[in-house]
């Protein structure tokens, strides 16, 4: 009896449960930003946007302004042989390039505050050859310097052991000197060498003047004495400006001993 009240008392107590479980509403729960955190997600994601349109706005000036295209940047243009360049243009650091070639019919022009200085070096980076040009004039650095002419000829060269001169002629209008302070000046020639003064003289001005291989003026036998071998001799200029030596006497002989000017 006593089981079955239990039981009853049970089932009573769940279908009022139940009665009260069904009577309540469902609870909601939201998901999402709500509320403060919402207003300053839109307002950093709105920043963000006007960045980006900033952004994009100064990256479409600087193209303008640098004047960006596909072939390249200003006056400077990517081409399949290399780089062109046109128009004025300033290099503030050193230039290292295998060819600079200007436009074909216009002229190239290098300016420079300072020098322009060009320099050749080996695998080492050793100075082989130097060209400077400042301010103070221009410089050459190398074993040998040369100045050819259009078709090749020679017009000048130098070196450690000579310097050549290959013009037909070299003429200095205000005059020039030459002076060798601690050597010998030497002027070699295949034919001839003349010395000619319009206006002036020639001088030479020595403590001893040596004509070596003069020719030697025969005198008839009639003037000549028998006797011991003349050692003494007088120098002789014919008309045509040659000289010769004669066997000097107690008079000038130049005039018996003429045979060379003929």
């Amino acid at each position: 009896m006593t089981l079955i009240c239990l039981i009853k008392m049970t089932q009573e107590q769940c279908t009022h449960r139940n009665n009260v479980q069904s009577s309540e509403k469902p609870q909601v729960y939201k998901v999402g930003i709500y509320g403060w955190r919402k207003r300053c997600l839109y307002f950093f994601v709105l920043l963000l946007m006007i960045l980006i349109l900033i952004n994009l706005a100064l990256t479409i000036w600087i193209l303008k302004v640098m004047n960006f295209t596909i072939d390249g940047m200003g006056n400077l243009r990517i081409t399949e042989k290399g780089l062109k360049l046109e128009g004025d243009s300033e290099f503030l650091q050193p230039l290292y390039a295998k060819e600079i070639q200007s436009k074909p019919g216009r002229p190239l022009f290098l300016q420079s505050s300072r020098n322009v200085s060009v320099n050749i070096v080996n695998n080492n980076n050793k100075l082989l050859t130097q060209l400077v040009t400042g301010s103070s004039g221009f410089k050459a650095r190398g074993k040998m310097f040369e100045v050819k002419s259009t078709s090749g000829k020679l017009l000048f060269s130098a070196d450690e052991q000579e310097v050549v001169v290959g013009a037909d002629r070299l003429r200095a209008p205000k005059g020039i000197q030459i002076l060798a302070e601690a050597g010998d000046i030497q002027a070699i020639c295949r034919s001839e060498l003349r010395l000619e003064s319009k206006d002036g003289e020639i001088s030479l001005d020595a403590q001893r003047i040596r004509l070596l291989q003069l020719p030697e003026g025969k005198a008839s036998t009639s003037s000549t004495s028998s006797g011991t071998r003349q050692t003494v001799y007088e120098v002789c200029v014919c008309p045509n400006g040659r000289l010769f030596l004669s066997q000097a006497g107690t008079g000038s002989t130049c005039q018996i001993s003429n045979n060379v000017c003929l």
